[in-house]
């Protein structure tokens, strides 16, 4: 019983008997119009009928008098399916006709009957119940004598009759039909929130890895369906790198604060003031990079949660470009190495002008720290150009690269591979450029700048703005 309270109260099913209801009520409405009409226009048929048949008799008593006007109706009285014939005295009895009575008062009028009226035959039983109903037209002889001329409605009434039958009829075939489907359609939606439910249920439980279920329709309940799963998706995706930064952060600043605190315990036994100073700068250093490290966490934080999405505006890429190779051109020359910029002008993007500059800042650092201990290692390539499938702004260099089975985990937070433990660092820098890089809708991607060259084969790391962006 509480299935069916449930089912009730869903909106496919109130929809659906909000549906019959109208539907009922207009289908109704409409086949007693159509009724309507055609009991009008048999009506209106049969008086003019009656009308010409007055005509004929009242010219036929214009012509042979009386003799000829009885003539005349019992010749018409005779024939199959004959309207209504009737001779009346001034006082309404009935002296001759094919009818055997008529509804007291109807000879009291002149011209049209106000109303259709009651009538026997002589063939009926003269029980009320076999009475018939009809309409006529009586007008009075110079004589004073009533003459009735009508016509049954029984054809119109069965008509109707038939008419309003086949209506409920009809109407009951309907309403069964559409309660069978508003149950299956209803019952239907309920199997697919039901459904939908489990799910929720298993995801509140804390199994982020389910999906509510899509049935392949493409009807409002997938829809809904794949924009919650994009959404689980995404809180998947967050709480993963949630966890992973927890348990990074847990094993990667353990030690540096380790070694902070037992800096300071040093300089707290040193007698002298310049080794105390030596070993308090020493402290400083570390404590500067631990910051940077926490603001580099803060920032992909923010930009995760897409908190600088409201300051994005039109900027130039080509400059920021330009900007940046112009700035780091004298830390790769100091580092050995060489640094080229091909930028194609005019360039622009919908975005933030500040984390765009800081990606590219940090590709370029890592692309010269990477680069700088390596013999031959050539120049630092920066390139931003159009393709078919956006804005490729992409920083090659010549260093060791990294192992294809690698390139998803170092966009990680704080995953650094193995060769690289002895460069500075914390790990973040791509982690923030691909965060920066889904904020503007775009995409990360690692490839080698020299596939043939296993030993130099070097990395290159494009950013790929969206096309509609230009």
């Amino acid at each position: 019983m509480s299935r069916f309270r449930v089912l009730f109260k869903s909106t496919a099913v109130r929809l659906s008997a909000l549906y019959i209801l109208l539907f009922a009520i207009c289908a109704a409405t409409l086949v007693f119009y159509v009724t309507a009409m055609s009991e009008r226009l048999l009506t209106g048929q049969i008086r003019d009928a009656v009308k010409q048949e007055v005509e004929q008799v009242q010219r036929a008593y214009d012509t042979g008098g009386m003799n000829l006007l009885l003539r005349t109706m019992e010749r018409r009285a005779r024939q199959p399916g004959a309207n209504l014939y009737i001779i009346a005295g001034p006082s309404g009895d009935i002296l001759a006709g094919n009818v055997a009575s008529v509804q007291p008062g109807v000879f009291e009028e002149v011209g049209w009957t106000s109303a259709p009226f009651a009538y026997q035959r002589y063939t009926d039983g003269g029980g009320l119940e076999r009475r018939h109903r009809a309409i006529a037209n009586i007008f009075v002889l110079d004589n004073g004598l009533r003459i009735l001329i009508g016509r049954d409605l029984g054809d119109p009434e069965r008509f109707r009759l038939l008419v309003r039958q086949a209506l409920m009829v009809a109407l009951a075939i309907m309403g069964l039909g559409a309660i069978i489907i508003w149950f299956a359609i209803g019952r239907n939606a309920l199997k697919r929130i039901d459904r939908m439910s489990d799910a929720s249920k298993k995801i509140m439980a804390g199994d982020l890895s389910q999906r509510l279920p899509v049935g392949g329709s493409g009807d409002e309940f997938d829809r809904l369906s794949m924009s919650l799963n994009t959404m689980l998706e995404r809180i998947e995706k967050l709480n993963e790198g949630l966890r992973q930064v927890s348990d990074n952060i847990a094993h990667d600043l353990k030690t540096p604060l380790t070694r902070l605190r037992n800096k300071a315990a040093d300089a707290l036994d040193m007698t002298d003031t310049d080794t105390r100073r030596v070993a308090l700068e020493g402290i400083i250093s570390e404590s500067d990079q631990l910051i940077r490290t926490f603001n580099a966490l803060l920032m992909i934080s923010r930009v995760e949660a897409g908190s600088v999405a409201a300051e994005m505006s039109p900027v130039e890429l080509s400059a920021i470009v330009s900007d940046s190779a112009e700035l780091y051109e004298p830390a790769a020359e100091e580092a050995g190495l060489g640094l080229s910029a091909s930028v194609e002008p005019g360039i622009e993007v919908q975005g933030n002008r500040e984390l765009i500059g800081q990606a590219i800042f940090n590709l370029l650092d890592n692309a010269i720290k990477y680069s700088s201990d390596r013999q031959g290692a050539g120049e630092v390539s920066l390139k931003l150009a159009r393709r078919p499938d956006g804005i490729c702004l992409s920083v090659a260099d010549h260093g060791p690269g990294v192992p294809a089975d690698r390139r998803d985990d170092v966009v990680k937070r704080f995953v650094r591979l193995d060769e690289s433990r002895s460069k500075p660092g914390t790990g973040l820098g791509l982690s923030l450029v691909e965060a920066v890089m889904e904020l503007h809708n775009g995409r990360l991607e690692l490839s080698d700048t020299n596939p043939d060259q296993p030993e130099q084969r070097g990395l290159t790391v494009s950013m790929i703005f969206p096309a509609k962006a230009a």
